[in-house]
């Protein structure tokens, strides 16, 4: 026999001794009359946030370092 027989029909067997069907998953009822709040879309604009930004040079790495580091002596 051949492998992907067996990957193909294992799962088919397995799947006819199932004793329950799986749930429902359509919804019951009118969905058009349920009383959902909705809110209104307004548009906004893709670049409303956008700030200009410029290169600039780095800052020196030891600075940085320090101020992010705990305190407290090092180990």
């Amino acid at each position: 026999m051949k492998p992907i027989f067996l990957v193909v029909a294992l799962p088919l067997f397995a799947s006819g001794c199932v004793t329950t069907l799986p749930p429902e998953v359509i919804a019951s009822g009118d969905l058009a009359d349920l009383p959902v709040d909705v809110r209104p879309v307004r548009y906004q604009s893709p670049v409303s946030g956008y700030s200009h930004r410029v290169p600039v040079d780095p800052k020196p790495w030891r600075n940085q370092n320090d101020a992010q580091a705990p305190d407290g002596g090092a180990s």
